[in-house]
């Protein structure tokens, strides 16, 4: 018996380690090509997101014990940063499993969207107080880049001017910005 407890005792914590990290491969629905990965660092509650698109292509961090979500536009040259709403954003294993029944079933596609508004020419660029605020991960992420602060907005009539972030297929940040 003395056995069995070992191997049910090594089993978990091999487990907890493999599960601790898990990526996924994400297309948009009728696409066969690759236009992102999803990483999910569980032991550190943070999602990785990179997603290619040309000049929409962007890096998205979602820091649940932080609790905030930090997207870098490449065609704005610029950090986006919203406070997570659990309203509007899925909890981390939600993520997980909405990546893990993408990935085995290949046929998943959530529409939720998220949209969120920012006023240009009102950015800064982070200091020593926003990084403490924010983490390692989003300094590493939006460091040297001017920083905009989103709010929640209603969905855009001309979503044309907004650009799409996010994570494909489970949950898209429409990043608008805000008429004067």
């Amino acid at each position: 018996m003395n056995g069995f407890a070992a191997v049910v005792f090594l089993l978990g914590v091999f487990w907890t380690q493999a599960s601790a990290l898990e990526t996924f491969v994400l297309q948009e629905p009728g696409s066969n090509y690759v236009t992102g990965t999803m990483t999910i660092h569980s032991d550190k509650h943070i999602v990785d997101v990179h997603v290619r698109s040309g000049v929409y292509s962007s890096d998205t961090i979602f820091d649940y014990a932080r609790g905030y979500i930090a997207t870098r536009l490449f065609i704005r040259n610029a950090c986006f940063i919203i406070k997570i709403d659990k309203e509007f954003i899925p909890e981390l294993e939600e993520l997980g499993r909405l990546a893990f029944e993408k990935k085995t079933m290949r046929t998943v596609y959530s529409p939720n969207n998220v949209w969120v508004q920012f006023q240009s020419g009102n950015s800064r660029l982070g200091n020593f107080k926003d990084w403490l605020l924010y983490g390692k991960s989003i300094e590493h992420l939006c460091s040297g880049l001017p920083l905009y602060q989103l709010e929640k907005a209603q969905p855009q009539p001309d979503f044309h001017s907004c650009a799409r972030a996010g994570i494909p297929s489970i949950l898209g940040l429409n990043v608008c910005e805000r008429a004067a």
